[in-house]
C-alpha cells in the first residue's frame, strides 16, 4: 500500500543497516527519499542502489546540518518525514571512558540527533512526522554501553519535550528503541570477529523470540510512524527488540 505517496522523506545515516532499510521501505511507499551520510562514497553507493538522492553530511557538524537543510529546501522545498536514524556505538568499560569518546559518540548520538531536529524544523510541513533512532540500550544498564547509552536516554527525553512544544503545529514526534539487530554498527566498534561472534551468541540466547533483529523490522516500524496511519501518536517510545527489555535475565 503507497501511504506516502507525495511526501518528501529524509533519512540520516540511510547509507547502510537501519537508515537503508528504512529508506527502501519509505521509497516503496511512495515517498520521494533523500539519505545522508558522512561517506562520499558510500552514500552515493547507496543512493544509485536505492534510486534515491543522496546528499553528503556529517550530522556532527551542525554547520553540515545547516548546509544539509539549504540543499533539501533548494531542490525539494518542504519535509514531510525526518529520520532521525545516523549514531555510532562504541563500546567502553566504566573507568576506561575517555573525554574523546565521549565527545565523539554524544557528539553523533545526541547533539548531531538533536540539531538535526532543530535545523530542519523551519522547512518541515505542519503534521510532519519526526522518528528518532534510540535503542533500548537506554534502559538496559548493559556493560560497556554507558556513555551510548546515555545519548540514547538524553535523545528519548528530548523526543518527550519536543512532542509537547511541536504538537501546536501537528508535527509528531517519537523514538524507535531497537534491541541486537543485524547492521554493520557492530562491526565499527574494534572488536575482534570472534568477539563479536561470541557476543551475538550470548545476546542471542537471551531473546525471548530467539534471533536478532534485522533492519527490515525496523523499517516497517519507522514506515508506519511516518505515515498517517500514525496521525494519533507522539512523544511514544517503541520498543523492538524480540522481548529481550521485558525479560533481561533470559538465558
Amino acid at each position: 500500500m503507497s501511504n506516502l505517496n507525495g511526501k518528501v522523506a529524509v533519512v540520516t545515516g540511510g547509507n547502510s543497516g537501519i537508515g537503508y532499510a528504512s529508506a527502501q521501505e519509505l521509497k516503496n511507499k511512495g515517498a520521494t527519499v533523500v539519505i545522508t551520510g558522512r561517506n562520499s562514497e558510500r552514500v552515493n553507493a547507496a543512493a544509485q542502489e536505492l534510486g534515491v538522492k543522496g546528499i553528503v553530511a556529517d550530522v556532527k557538524n551542525v554547520s553540515a546540518i545547516d548546509d544539509l537543510v539549504s540543499q533539501v529546501k533548494t531542490e525539494l522545498g518542504k519535509v514531510d518525514v525526518l529520520f532521525v536514524n545516523a549514531g555510532i556505538f562504541q563500546p567502553a568499560p566504566v573507568g576506561k571512558i575517555s573525554e574523546e569518546m565521549f565527545d565523539h559518540q554524544m557528539g553523533i548520538n545526541f547533539k548531531g540527533a538533536l540539531f538535526t531536529t532543530e535545523k530542519f524544523l523551519p522547512i518541515l510541513n505542519d503534521g510532519a512526522s519526526i522518528i528518532n533512532l534510540s535503542s533500548v540500550n537506554a534502559y538496559t544498564g548493559m556493560p560497556n554501553t554507558a556513555v551510548y547509552a546515555a545519548s540514547k536516554a538524553a535523545l528519548n527525553s528530548y523526543t518527550r519535550t519536543a512532542a509537547t512544544e511541536l504538537a501546536p503545529r501537528k508535527i509528531r514526534i517519537n523514538s524507535v528503541n531497537p534491541g541486537p539487530v543485524y547492521t554493520p554498527i557492530f562491526g565499527k566498534t574494534g572488536m575482534e570477529e570472534e568477539q563479536l561472534n561470541g557476543f551475538a551468541e550470548a545476546m542471542q540466547n537471551r531473546i525471548p523470540l530467539k534471533r536478532f533483529g534485522q533492519p527490515e523490522d525496523i523499517a516497517k516500524l519507522v514506515s508506519f510512524l511516518a505515515s498517517d496511519n500514525a496521525s494519533f501518536i507522539t512523544g511514544s517510545e517503541y520498543n523492538i527488540d524480540g522481548g529481550i527489555n521485558i525479560n533481561p535475565l533470559l538465558g
